[in-house]
C-alpha cells in the first residue's frame, strides 16, 4: 500500500499526487474524491469573510475539480490504449448540495458546486466508458462533526433521521466501494445519497 500527502487546494501539490500515485501503482483505475474540510469557524451567512470562502472552496471544489480533469485524461488515454482497462470516478459530495445551512454557506456552496462536477464529467466521460458518480453522505460521524455532536445527538432524537442513527464512515465506504468495482453498471450520473433517509421529502 502507498500513501502520498498533498493539499489538494494547491496546484502543483496536485500534479505532484497524480504523478506520484501513477508512477508507484501504474495506471489510475478508480479515483474517489473525499477530500473536503469545514469552515474553520461556522459564521451566519451575513457575517461569513471571503478568506473562509476562498479556503474552503479551494479544498472542496477547485482542488478536486482539477485533480479530475487529471487523471480524466489518464484515464481516457489508457482505455484508447487498451479498451479492457477499466476506470471509475466517485465524487464524495453531501447532502449539503441540496439542504441549506445558513450558519456554513462556503460548505453548502462547495458541494453544490461538486455535484455539478459529478455531472459534467459523468456527461463527458460516458463515451469513453468511464461512469463518474456522486455518493451523499448524510450525518456521519467524523472528527469534522465530533464539535456538534450534542446538537446532532439531539436532533437525530427528535427525528431528523428516519433511521435513527448516526452514519458511520463504513456506510459511505460500502457504497463507494460497490461503485468502483462496477456492481452497479449502466448507471454513471447516478447520485447515492446514503443518509439514512435525512433528504426524504416528509410531511
Amino acid at each position: 500500500m502507498h500513501y502520498f500527502r498533498g493539499d489538494l487546494a494547491r496546484r502543483e501539490e496536485r500534479i505532484r499526487l497524480a504523478a506520484g500515485a501513477e508512477s508507484a501503482i501504474g495506471p489510475i483505475n478508480a479515483l474517489v474524491n473525499n477530500a473536503g474540510r469545514a469552515p474553520r469557524v461556522r459564521a451566519d451567512l451575513l457575517e461569513a469573510d471571503e478568506d473562509s470562502f476562498e479556503e474552503v472552496l479551494r479544498a472542496n471544489l477547485q482542488g478536486p475539480y482539477f485533480l479530475t480533469q487529471a487523471i480524466a485524461r489518464g484515464q481516457v488515454e489508457r482505455r484508447r490504449i487498451d479498451p479492457t482497462f477499466t476506470a471509475s470516478i466517485v465524487f464524495v459530495t453531501s447532502v449539503s448540495a441540496e439542504m441549506a445551512s445558513p450558519n456554513r454557506g462556503e460548505y453548502c456552496v462547495s458541494k453544490a458546486g461538486l455535484s455539478m462536477a459529478a455531472r459534467l464529467f459523468a456527461a463527458k466521460l460516458a463515451s469513453h466508458g468511464i461512469p463518474v458518480y456522486e455518493v451523499r453522505p448524510g450525518i456521519i460521524a467524523t472528527d469534522m462533526t465530533a464539535g456538534v455532536r450534542d446538537v446532532y445527538d439531539r436532533r437525530i432524537a427528535e427525528g431528523l433521521v428516519p433511521e435513527q442513527r448516526w452514519g458511520e464512515a463504513d456506510d459511505v465506504g460500502r457504497a463507494v466501494a460497490a461503485l468502483v468495482r462496477g456492481d452497479v453498471p449502466y448507471a454513471t450520473g447516478t447520485i447515492v445519497n446514503v443518509d439514512g433517509g435525512l433528504s426524504l421529502p416528509r410531511l
